[in-house]
């Protein structure tokens, strides 16, 4: 062959070559299930590492807010939190609601709803209290953010009615649990619910489809869960997992 045609021809073959998307072994890989990692507000005096594992192993999860007090004294949805939220949109997380003042819905009463705040008043709310409540947090969020939460909320504690849920859907809210093997037990007592244990409950437990929650920090344990979401996430990746964020369809 001509030196010039080996050159053309060398030159296609280059070319080409970038085109023809050989993917890596483990992008190939089928996913063995779908698991959806999720956050409360929380504390959120693990917040800023919490982040760091989720982008160090490419993960997305989906945060639910409320106005909580923080362990640095301020609220998690203050302005001081702004650079926070704004990150983790950019990062491409999903974010719902946890209502505003992180009260809990006791039980219904006709067409209102028992509403318990954290210090210890109860108030009776109508529907439309009820989407006040979801809808606080969003509007600040946007504030922070120039974005809207998706339309989803959580219960503080996993605690709903059915009023509570049916004013929640009509004013455009879906409401997202947990499974039970998702339940990661970072708000139990590290004394009786030790890290090695949680962890390797959630390893052997979890399967396709699962809703997974946690929290940013926690006050109620001394020995935090939080350092253990790195070796979590590595362990059920190796078990074939793949993770997504929660959206409304």
């Amino acid at each position: 062959m001509k030196p010039e045609l080996q050159h053309l021809l060398l030159a296609l073959l280059t070319s080409t070559l970038p085109a023809l998307a050989i993917p890596d072994a483990h992008a190939a890989a089928a996913c063995k299930g779908t698991l959806y990692l999720t956050f409360d507000t929380g504390n959120m005096r693990h917040a800023e590492s919490i982040a760091d594992t989720l982008a160090r192993h490419g993960v997305k999860a989906t945060f639910f807010l409320a106005q909580e007090e923080t362990s640095r004294g301020d609220h998690a949805l203050d302005a001081s939190w702004a650079s926070y939220w704004r990150a983790r949109v950019a990062e491409g997380h999903a974010f719902g609601s946890h209502t505003w003042r992180h009260g809990s819905f006791r039980s219904d009463s006709g067409q209102q709803v028992r509403y318990r705040l954290p210090d210890g008043h109860t108030e009776i709310l109508d529907a439309r209290a009820v989407c006040e409540e979801l809808q606080r947090s969003d509007v600040r969020f946007q504030e922070l953010t120039g974005r809207r939460l998706d339309p989803l909320w959580r219960a503080p504690g996993g605690r709903t009615t059915p009023n509570t849920l049916a004013a929640a859907q009509a004013c455009g809210y879906q409401h997202v649990g947990w499974a039970p093997a998702g339940f990661l037990g970072d708000e139990l007592p590290s004394d009786t619910y030790p890290n090695p244990v949680l962890l390797q409950r959630a390893l052997d437990r979890l399967k396709d489809g699962d809703i997974v929650m946690a929290h940013l920090g926690i006050w109620s344990r001394k020995d935090p869960f939080a350092p253990m979401l790195d070796p979590l996430i590595s362990g059920l990746k190796n078990k074939g997992f793949c993770f997504a964020t929660r959206r409304a369809p």
